[in-house]
């Protein structure tokens, strides 16, 4: 029996990712950039044994259908390539995320699972290797590998495609993120639906892709310099125009809800008060708003005067994955 635990944080993309150049292997169209936050996390313990004949899933103490399964087995089998080992597996995550809902759940999810896969096989993959290995599952959890900021360079193969750290002084530690849960229900569309349809249809789509290296350069300096102003308005601005594709697209959607556009006008007039604040949105609802930990409070005090207390979580700078328990009685 071999057995391995481990914890991944979601990141939230200040530079966003939205888009698939190779399918099979998750190359992304264009870099990103992303923080990761100690709010949101997954833990996942993985099983592998002779005595099992499929592989089980189980989420939030749940045992998921075959749909479900398949996708877990799926990277399960990269892993037994990897390992040169025949075996079926249980794998049992608790989500501390809503799932799908545009709260990256995906990201700490498939980061964690792969860091189960690497010390319960005893794998000794490199935290570059297994950022490669998360990308095989979802995009996004390569970069919930590492903490704090994180850029998902997008390669030209799957050798070539992984995140890197960016060197920021721990600035992060200056930094937080409050989360406006609008919906944590499902989606509609889901984000590798969606993202599909962008690119295959959106008239949109190459502007997108032509200001995206120039965002991604002008949040990189802003990190070097520690200029607040100059990274929220990047940030703001580039989740705008990834928004905008969706709109293009054929069928058009959005991720949009009355309340989400409630909340970027109520962060605009925060902002217009002298209290520096940013919105970003993921392929959901839900609005975070980036701002300077030296501000947390003032700015919940003006949250709370159009949302619910329950639907504000403050997030801050988190860690990289980190292993829980390991096992190996093989």
């Amino acid at each position: 029996m071999y057995k391995g635990k481990a914890r991944a944080h979601t990141n939230i993309a200040l530079i966003k990712y939205w888009g698939k150049a190779d399918k099979e292997f998750i190359i992304p169209m264009n870099n990103s950039l992303s923080l990761t936050l100690d709010a949101f996390y997954t833990e996942t313990m993985v099983t592998f044994s002779e005595t099992f004949t499929q592989d089980t899933f189980y989420l939030d103490g749940a045992r998921q259908d075959e749909k479900n399964t398949k996708k877990v087995s799926q990277f399960l089998d990269l892993v037994r390539s990897l390992a040169q080992k025949d075996l079926f597996a249980t794998v049992e995550s608790q989500n501390f995320v809503p799932t799908a809902a545009g709260l990256a759940s995906s990201a700490s999810g498939l980061s964690a699972l792969a860091g189960a896969c690497n010390a319960a096989l005893e794998l000794n993959l490199s935290d570059q290797d297994l950022s490669r290995l998360a990308r095989r599952g979802s995009g996004s959890a390569c970069r919930s590998i590492y903490g704090g900021f994180v850029e998902w360079e997008k390669g030209q193969d799957d050798a070539s495609s992984f995140a890197k750290v960016v060197p920021s002084d721990q600035w992060e530690d200056d930094l937080a993120m409050i989360f406006i849960l609008i919906n944590d229900q499902q989606k509609d569309v889901s984000s590798r639906d969606g993202m599909e349809r962008t690119v295959e249809t959106s008239v949109f789509y190459d502007g997108w892709l032509k200001t995206s290296p120039i965002d991604l350069q002008t949040a990189k300096e802003a990190i070097a310099e520690k200029d607040f102003e100059k990274l929220g308005t990047v940030t703001e601005a580039n989740g705008l125009k990834m928004h905008g594709t969706t709109l293009g697209a054929t069928p058009p959607f959005t991720y949009w809800s009355p309340e989400s556009l409630t909340a970027m006008n109520r962060v605009r007039e925060i902002r217009q008060m002298g209290l520096p604040c940013y919105f970003t949105m993921d392929a959901g609802p839900n609005v975070k708003v980036l701002c300077q930990k030296k501000d947390v409070k003032q700015i919940l005090e003006q949250l709370e005067q159009s949302f619910n207390k329950e639907q504000l979580t403050c997030a801050f700078s988190g860690p990289g994955l980190e292993y829980l328990e390991t096992d190996v009685t093989a």
